[in-house]
């Protein structure tokens, strides 16, 4: 083995060990969003809805949506996304409604139940980037980089998905 396979294979064990832990740091900061939203809501003596529902609930806003849509457009990826409709629907946080034209999908938009919640997360985010921002967390440029990053990570692994097999 000549010196520069070793090397090679040096660098790549090292791109590889780097991917695997921000493989990693995203499933924790996943995880850590949803402790913080429920941590606040709890905080507030809401306790009927869970973190995965009050973010929901904030990607909809002020849309209204069918589950195929909040899948394609990557606000929710959880394979129970019609589950948590429902129970939202029960809760009185949205209402639905069948569509006109197929009448096997159904829409749904927030109550004003509902928009308190989006109220509340929007608030958080809010106070959220203010602070990283007055603390020097991640300043402008940092978490522009950071997004565009997310975004070319998100592309690749699309990619994959649609091309690969």
């Amino acid at each position: 083995m000549s010196m520069h396979q070793s090397l090679g294979d040096t660098t790549q064990q090292g791109y590889l060990r780097h991917y695997l832990d921000s493989l990693s740091m995203v499933e924790r900061l996943h995880r850590l969003l949803l402790d913080v939203i429920k941590d606040e809501f709890e905080r507030l003596g809401v306790l009927e809805i869970n973190a995965v529902q009050a973010l929901l609930i904030f990607n909809i806003a002020d849309n209204e949506v069918t589950a195929g849509e909040l899948r394609s457009r990557g606000y929710y990826q959880g394979s129970n996304v019609s589950y948590n409709l429902k129970k939202l629907v029960d809760m009185g946080f949205m209402h639905h409604q069948r569509c006109e034209i197929d009448r096997r999908s159904v829409r749904v938009r927030l109550t004003d139940k509902g928009r308190d919640v989006q109220r509340i997360v929007s608030e958080l985010f809010q106070r959220h980037a203010e602070d990283l921002q007055d603390d020097a967390v991640l300043g402008q440029e940092h978490i522009g980089a950071l997004n565009q990053s997310f975004t070319r990570i998100e592309r690749f692994w699309s990619d994959q998905i649609r091309y690969i097999y």
